[in-house]
C-alpha cells in the first residue's frame, strides 16, 4: 500500500505521556516504611523487601514478604483483647 505524500501528519494528535516516561520522586527508606505501616493500619496489603545476606557474607537478592492487611488488623485486635484480659 502506498504511503502518500506525508500531508496527513499535520492532523496527528499525541496520546499524552505514558507512566514510564514520568519520573517518580525517590523517598528515603524510612519514609517508605512509615507509609507501609500506615497502609497496613488501613487494612491494605503490603509487600516488604527484606535484605538477604548469606552466612558467607555474600549479598543475595532481597526476600519479598507479603503481608495481608485484613489479617494484620484481625491479629492486632486479638492482641489488644488479650492485653485487656490480662490487665483485668
Amino acid at each position: 500500500m502506498a504511503k502518500g505524500k506525508g500531508g496527513s501528519g499535520k492532523t496527528y494528535t499525541s496520546k499524552g505521556e505514558r507512566r514510564s516516561s514520568i519520573k517518580t520522586p525517590n523517598t528515603d527508606p524510612g519514609q517508605r516504611m512509615l507509609n507501609q505501616i500506615k497502609a497496613l493500619k488501613q487494612g491494605k496489603n503490603v509487600v516488604w523487601a527484606l535484605p538477604n545476606v548469606s552466612k558467607d557474607g555474600k549479598v543475595l537478592p532481597a526476600t519479598k514478604v507479603a503481608v495481608n492487611g485484613k489479617e494484620y488488623l484481625n491479629n492486632l485486635k486479638n492482641m489488644q483483647k488479650g492485653q485487656k484480659e490480662v490487665e483485668a
